[in-house]
């Protein structure tokens, strides 16, 4: 589990799959808001004309000196739902995001969102 203060200072490390290739920059991480732990992250990859953030969960992930590495390969990630660099998550898209990772979705008991970007 990692401590929800450190989160800032994870901005802009390098992403590597569990072999090491590298898949991205680290641009914001989500938290889930049932429990308000970090829980997804978003990954800025692409061409520089043609960026985009993908999600990734962080489940699993350890924090390097220069790097986060996730559980998941690199083919995985950049396959996964996306956004404009300056877009946000539309709720409606978020069981995609956890649907694409097979993870369970579940809204909060009032139907609130799940993440938050931290």
């Amino acid at each position: 589990m990692f401590e929800a203060g450190d989160i800032r200072e994870w901005r802009d490390r390098d992403v590597v799959d569990p072999g090491g290739s590298k898949i991205g920059k680290l641009e914001a991480v989500y938290v889930d808001t049932r429990t308000d732990q970090p829980f997804f992250a978003t990954l800025t990859t692409g061409m520089p004309t043609r960026r985009k953030l993908v999600f990734v969960p962080l489940t699993g992930a350890t924090v390097g000196p220069e790097y986060v590495r996730v559980a998941y390969g690199k083919n995985d990630v950049r396959a996964a739902p996306s956004i404009e660099t300056d877009g946000e998550l539309p709720a409606e898209d978020e069981r995609a995001v956890f649907e694409h990772y097979e993870l369970d979705y579940e809204t909060g008991s009032g139907g609130e969102r799940r993440l938050a970007r931290r």
